[in-house]
């Protein structure tokens, strides 16, 4: 009996680590505590149009500088009880949130994945989505130097560490981008472009495991829509914008730890 390629097992030629020592582990925390807290720079200064870079965190209230002592993610909020040092404005419990957040999962990731390829496209892929889902949320975009950024990444790390799995990335990328254009066009104003920007660069990232991504994204956003228009009744429901980059952030984290296993047992039962 003819079977078609896609039945092949999904295995990574890149570099592999058999055993994953507790160092590893640690560092990914940590580093994820780090990128965490410069995330939350991004959330904050990139919708208001300001450099990331410069100036040095400050803040927000009294403009004072944030000395290193004060920086450290997590443990610094602690520490200040969630207040400035010099002005006792309350710091949001967002930060720290976040950087839990991040630490958690890239540790979850090189701890899912033995793949060299596999561990950096996942963790640039969650510190890509983190701060888009966090912007779209709250003010109703996805920045395109978020998405310009990603997909460049995306195409330096596989071509780096996995060349050989970059013509099913860049076909995954067209096609997700191309699925959202489609419904973007079709129902004009309920999706950004935004949105589709964001599923292209997922596709870069995940491959085929975009797939389950943008399902698990679309049947959020649809469930979260049925529970709005049930609260606020079918006129004013439908009126009601959603953002839809969260929900494809999610999509895309779970598609990190599940997506190729989900693929595969796809292709075992359905593609002969």
């Amino acid at each position: 009996m003819l079977t078609s390629p896609l039945a092949a097992p999904l295995k990574s030629r890149s570099p592999r680590v058999d055993q994953l020592p507790m160092e590893a582990v640690t560092f990914a925390g940590v580093l994820g505590a780090i990128a965490g807290s410069f995330l939350n720079v991004v959330t904050y200064r990139l919708p208001r149009h300001e450099s990331v870079i410069t100036p040095a965190s400050h803040c927000p209230s009294c403009g004072a500088p944030v000395k290193p002592y004060d920086n450290i993610p997590i443990l610094s909020f602690l520490l200040l009880r969630g207040h400035c040092r010099f002005c006792s404005a309350s710091i949001s419990v967002r930060y720290p949130l976040v950087e839990a957040l991040t630490a958690a999962l890239c540790v979850g990731t090189v701890l899912a994945h033995r793949s060299v390829a596999a561990i950096a496209l996942s963790v640039a892929l969650i510190l890509l989505v983190v701060p888009a889902a966090l912007i779209d949320l709250e003010h109703r975009i996805i920045p395109n130097q978020i998405t310009a950024a990603g997909a460049l990444l995306a195409l330096l790390i596989g071509l780096a560490l996995n060349p050989a799995g970059e013509p099913e990335r860049l076909i995954a990328g067209a096609a997700a981008g191309g699925f959202l254009l489609l419904a973007a066009l079709a129902r004009p104003g309920a999706m950004g472009m935004g949105d589709v920007k964001l599923a292209a660069v997922m596709g870069l990232f995940l491959g085929r495991a975009v797939a389950p991504a943008i399902l698990i994204a679309l049947l959020g956003g649809v469930l979260v829509g049925a529970l709005v228009i049930a609260k606020r009744g079918t006129r004013e429901g439908r009126r009601t914008a959603v953002p839809f980059g969260p929900f494809l952030a999610l999509g895309a984290i779970a598609a990190v730890y599940a997506g190729q296993p989900l693929v595969q047992e796809y292709v075992n039962h359905f593609v002969h």
